[in-house]
């Protein structure tokens, strides 16, 4: 069955949406508008009551229906910018009520604990550079998998990474940081000859996020820490204990590469938290 207009159109904005968004938002885009596509088959269609069917039908949970609705709205946002619509058939729509969940993260104690412990595993120095570098700089897994021995730049104390969207920004680390990834680079690293990566495997290949996510587990069960510590939860973490120390939001923002400063504001909901437990452990009329 040859494409219908509308499913041309899709195809049209998921290859625009490709040079600007990830893989990930990209396939979710694309099941997303592909049901839509069962509703509406041609552009005229595109109208509230099909609008409110599909989100009815397809939309499951309240973070389900919100997410859909993003993606059409974007959809939308396309079509208006090319000229292949004029008015906006969902500004009638209102998003369910979606609670942001806070990030988890853990405390700065625990933290020194998960770094400062006695080194486990088979490869100790390229895992402890690993947490470092993570908890040090907040960066994602896929981050830290993807740096390059010449993006570590020692002079400066910082590390140049791609992140979402292939946005190139530079992170900055400590001392303690810089003398891990050093002990691991003058000790352990065995690479596959012309690997620029700066994390490889026991094959001497680029290290995998699961690799990360499994080398940071480990040390974190090791430690007497939450079996769910990740290396998102030390992203976290590091923007948490910024603000807990007097960072500006700006700062973290820039920091961690997002885009949004909205984003990056639901961290001061974490650290709101935790003055809200200090004051209620603390202040006189608390206590019983």
């Amino acid at each position: 069955m040859a494409q219908s207009g509308f499913q041309e159109m899709v195809m049209a904005f998921l290859e625009r949406l490709a040079a600007a968004r990830s893989p990930h938002t990209v396939r979710s885009y694309r099941s997303d508008l592909a049901q839509l596509s069962e509703y509406v088959e041609s552009l005229p269609e595109l109208k509230e009551p099909a609008i409110r069917r599909w989100l009815r039908e397809k939309g499951g949970s309240p973070v389900t229906r919100a997410r859909k609705l993003s993606a059409l709205r974007t959809f939308i946002k396309h079509l208006q910018d090319t000229g292949s619509l004029t008015e906006d058939p969902a500004a009638g729509i209102e998003a369910p009520y979606k609670r942001k969940k806070l990030p988890k993260s853990i405390s700065q104690q625990q933290a020194e604990q998960l770094l400062d412990q006695t080194p486990v595993g088979k490869s100790p120095e390229r895992d402890k550079a690993i947490l470092e570098l993570a908890y040090g700089a907040g960066l994602r897994a896929s981050e830290l998998v993807s740096v390059d021995l010449q993006d570590i730049d020692f002079d400066r104390l910082e590390v140049h990474v791609k992140g979402k969207g292939n946005k190139e920004r530079a992170a900055v680390f400590g001392n303690v940081c810089a003398e891990a990834i050093k002990a691991y680079l003058n000790g352990e690293r065995r690479a596959a000859a012309g690997e620029k990566a700066l994390f490889v495997n026991p094959k001497g290949t680029r290290l995998s996020s699961r690799s990360v996510q499994n080398i940071i587990k480990r040390w974190a069960l090791n430690a007497g820490l939450p079996v769910d510590v990740s290396p998102h939860t030390l992203r976290h973490s590091f923007a948490t204990h910024l603000l807990d120390g007097g960072a500006d939001l700006k700062t973290v923002q820039q920091l961690l590469g997002h885009e949004s400063l909205a984003t990056t504001q639901i961290y001061t909901h974490i650290s709101i938290e935790r003055l809200r437990e200090t004051v209620a452990k603390a202040h006189p009329k608390n206590k019983k």
